[in-house]
């Protein structure tokens, strides 16, 4: 039987919802037990949280002054060393954080590494996106060796909240390199939701011209109570930051609502909406690509109808 460790994705002291995705990911391998690897200065909070979540086994809470902030080449250290105690997975959010941590777990334990897993198809079997999502392939690993996969989190909803596992402190006695130091953590600050795990989400291209324009899409994600996003086009030409970004090479979301504004749906942006509940495009070009996978379409002035669509939100 599978024994899965989940790398806990947290941030000031808060539980990254990524961690309950992962959660469900594991539930699929049909796991013997699920444990909640975290690593922090003082892990008492976030592995509280993390004791919540349905299906989780134990967390393991590891408490040291060097993981005040999540450095990859700290952290893998104390992973590998972790995993090495009877786990047949280890799993991490495919996010930022899982990117950046997963191949150096993998690597310090010999093996290779399972990308972007969106579908289980046995203990290791697993279905993955590539040519940017245009494709789905079947992979097997070796059954022999610990398997490390970052899971694509919009693939899966999150676990509940009703847990209720036990929490142990765990001491790693592992040498912690120094090559690598924090220097500071630049956040975007907002009162929309966040892209990453926003219900709802509106999101302008080109189209829009400048980011003066790019108002309209602020007002209008703000009547939907939605979180705003970008096509890289968008971003590139400048009308907003980066981290906006929607799509392969920005992030990857699942909301219930997608509204694609001036966005003419390139195979890059779409890999990051692929997911998504109800995909609403709006678009002059009635040929664009986006009106492909959209569920609603509007064929028209993005100028005109979305003012008109924000004053009949009332």
């Amino acid at each position: 039987m599978s024994k899965i460790l989940i790398v806990a994705e947290h941030l000031d002291g808060k539980l990254n919802s990524s961690t309950a995705r992962c959660v469900t990911c594991a539930k699929d391998l049909g796991a013997e037990a699920i444990d909640v690897l975290v690593l922090a200065a003082d892990a008492a909070g976030v592995a509280s949280e993390a004791a919540k979540l349905d299906g989780v086994s134990k967390v393991l809470a590891v408490s040291r002054a060097e993981n005040a902030h999540a450095l990859a080449a700290v952290l893998a250290p104390q992973v590998a060393a972790a995993a090495k105690n009877g786990y047949t997975h280890v799993l991490a959010p495919s996010t930022t954080f899982g990117k950046d941590l997963a191949p150096r777990v993998a690597a310090l334990l010999g093996v290779a590494q399972v990308s972007d897993i969106m579908a289980v198809d046995g203990a290791h079997a697993f279905k993955r996106p590539i040519y940017a999502g245009n494709a789905i392939v079947s992979m097997e690993a070796p059954a022999d060796q610990v398997l490390v996969g970052t899971v694509r989190t919009a693939s899966y909803s999150a676990a509940g909240s009703d847990g209720s596992a036990a929490v142990e402190a765990l001491n790693l006695d592992v040498a912690l390199p120094a090559h690598t130091r924090f220097v500071e953590l630049v956040q975007g600050k907002s009162d929309r939701p966040d892209l990453q795990g926003a219900a709802r989400v509106v999101s302008g291209g080109r189209a829009l011209g400048s980011a003066d324009a790019f108002k309209i899409i602020y007002a209008l994600a703000d009547k939907l109570g939605a979180a705003v996003g970008a096509s890289r086009a968008a971003v590139d030409a400048g009308y907003v930051p980066s981290d906006l970004q929607v799509g392969q090479t920005g992030k990857i979301i699942a909301p219930d609502l997608y509204v694609a504004i001036g966005i003419s749906g390139a195979i890059q942006h779409l890999t990051g909406i692929k997911d998504a509940g109800t995909i609403v495009a709006i678009n002059k070009d009635a040929e664009a690509p986006i009106f492909e996978i959209a569920d609603f379409g509007l064929v028209g002035d993005l100028f005109k109808i979305v003012p008109e669509l924000e004053q009949a939100l009332g």
